[in-house]
């Protein structure tokens, strides 16, 4: 991994060319998928990822490798079995792709097992706290492809970008029940083609990018909240400017 600097200036390289998977390792990482910072500007949380099945913890200063953990904050153990297959009992090491690992403002992380349809709680230090399913009937590429908050100071909820199913999810950050989703398949404004990743802006706002043949970002505003009950699920289409 390489580091640089806003203006394009390289700083230093982070680990060591590795030989393919090997989830202990403490010199290589094996195709990450994301890093994230936490609140604090001292940790970055590594994704590992698409090869690799844990979560690894680096010094944002001078990146030393401090810590790693896979699911449940289990050692992490390549050999063993991770198949997934709904409505039976869930693997205890990571499916993968590991496909995010997001700091939130009370210093819990949320990971994204992609292909285990799950997210996971943890502490900064791996000690694992909860899990919740979205959409636990997906197979192949999974449903949890990436996270972001609401911007209230507490984080209520959590968006999901769910690239399999072509939608997000929108959950309760404290119980992680999935409360409404919205977006389709499709290539029309509000519809979506694989969304890979989500981000929130300071109003609110969410903004996703598709893969494949997506190929593009969209924005959705924020508006404030409503009741559910009067709101529509499926496509997020523009509203039209009336004269």
């Amino acid at each position: 991994m390489l580091v640089f600097t806003r203006n394009g200036e390289y700083i230093r390289t982070i680990g060591e060319p590795g030989n393919g998977r090997d989830s202990n390792s403490t010199t290589h990482f094996a195709r990450v998928a994301e890093i994230a910072i936490d609140r604090s500007g001292t940790e970055a949380y590594l994704a590992d990822g698409y090869t690799n099945r844990r979560v690894d913890v680096i010094d944002v200063a001078t990146g030393a490798f401090k810590r790693y953990w896979g699911a449940y904050g289990n050692r992490p153990d390549d050999d063993a079995d991770n198949s997934y297959v709904p409505d039976q009992a869930l693997p205890q090491q990571f499916k993968g792709p590991v496909h995010c690992a997001e700091p939130s403002n009370d210093d819990l992380i949320y990971v994204c097992d992609r292909g285990g349809d799950r997210i996971q709680v943890c502490r900064p230090d791996g000690t694992f706290i909860k899990e919740g399913m979205i959409a636990p009937q997906t197979l192949a590429m999974g449903s949890t492809w990436d996270i972001a908050f609401s911007q209230d100071d507490d984080q209520e909820f959590i968006y999901v970008a769910d690239g399999s199913n072509m939608k997000v999810h929108i959950l309760d950050r404290t119980s992680l029940e999935v409360l409404y989703t919205f977006g389709e398949g499709g290539r029309q404004p509000g519809m979506f083609f694989s969304p890979h990743s989500i981000a929130t802006d300071s109003e609110g706002n969410i903004y996703t990018t598709e893969t494949y043949e997506g190929k593009r970002v969209q924005k959705f505003l924020y508006t404030g909240l409503v009741p559910l009950q009067n709101v529509r699920e499926g496509a997020a289409w523009p509203m039209q400017e009336r004269n």
